[in-house]
This record gives C-alpha cells, sequence and structure tokens, in this order.
C-alpha cells in the first residue's frame, strides 16, 4: 500500500511516498536458551515456567507491543501451528535480504561487560521461511558502549519460580 505522509505543522502532504505491507501474517518457532554467564539466575532456569509464561501471554496478546521495522508497523500475535496453512512465499526458491538487525548482545550474556549490536544477511528460504543464526555466528558485531550488568533480586524485580507456578496453575494455564 503506497501513502504520502501529511505535514503536520501545514496539513499538505510530503512528496516522500512510503511502501507499507498490508495483511501481514508471520508464524514464529522458538525455544529458551539460558546466560550461562549468570550463575546467580540459575534456580530460575525452570523451562516449564517460562513455558507458560509465553503461553500466559500469548494467549493475552502478548506483554508488550511489537512492530516490525517501525513504531507505526504495529502487529498482533496469536497461538498458531507452526508450518500450517499457505503462505505467499510458497514456491519461492528464496530472496536474500540484505544487511538486518539481528538482536542485542546485554553485557551479561556477552561477559565482557558491553552492549553491542549484532547485524547478519538472512536469506528467506522456500516457502518464505527464515532461520536465523546463532548470535555468535553473526558477521558484523558493533560494540554500541560499555554497560554495568543488571543484579536481579528473587521477589524484588523478578518473580521466584515457585510462585510463578502457583500463578499459572492458579489461572488454569498448566
Amino acid at each position: 500500500k503506497g501513502i504520502r505522509p501529511i505535514r503536520y505543522n501545514d496539513g499538505t502532504n510530503d512528496l516522500s511516498y512510503y511502501t507499507y505491507l498490508v495483511n501481514v501474517v508471520y508464524q514464529i518457532k522458538a525455544h529458551f536458551e539460558w546466560n550461562e554467564n549468570r550463575p546467580d539466575l540459575a534456580g530460575d532456569r525452570d523451562e516449564n515456567k517460562h513455558f507458560f509464561i509465553a503461553k500466559r501471554m500469548l494467549e493475552r496478546g502478548g506483554r508488550r507491543d511489537i512492530y516490525l521495522g517501525a513504531r507505526e508497523c504495529q502487529g498482533y500475535i496469536a497461538p498458531c501451528v507452526f508450518g500450517e496453512g499457505d503462505g505467499d512465499y510458497d514456491g519461492n526458491p528464496g530472496m536474500p535480504l540484505g544487511l538486518m538487525f539481528h538482536g542485542f548482545t546485554y553485557p551479561d550474556e556477552g561477559g565482557d561487560g558491553l552492549l553491542k549490536e549484532r547485524l547478519w544477511r538472512p536469506v528467506m528460504k522456500e516457502r518464505g521461511i527464515i532461520e536465523f543464526c546463532r548470535p555468535e555466528d553473526c558477521p558484523v558485531i558493533d560494540t554500541i558502549r560499555r554497560s554495568k550488568v543488571r543484579t536481579f533480586t528473587a521477589g524484588k524485580n523478578f518473580s521466584p519460580v515457585e510462585r510463578t507456578l502457583e500463578e499459572v496453575e492458579r489461572d488454569g494455564l498448566a
């Protein structure tokens, strides 16, 4: 869909022309990996707890707003069966997507006290599937700044395993 934005100060059209995708649907398959650089959080490595937190958030439509590339491109989430249904890229042999943002490496994950950004060059494969490389395999990693490692205290700024499991069972999500 093509859009010409309106200037806020005088109401006239901007000369820019933006193209947006409409009615976009993505299916995402995910898994957990523990941060082995945080032995202080070893007691919270309960896959059952984190699975049910994720399930509860999916059923409620998410925890925070999600968006694709720009804040005005907001998305909505719902549970699905991965691989089910037809997609617009079925039969497409693949397409390189260029250099893209992969994620942040936080100071406690890298073990060096640095906040870093990771960039990669994904290729959309047949059926529109994009398989993410491992964070350490990203070809471009840039340091943003030195940063302190955040400390976590059970009951203060994160929920202990036992309390979260009680909530999950109480809400009938187990």
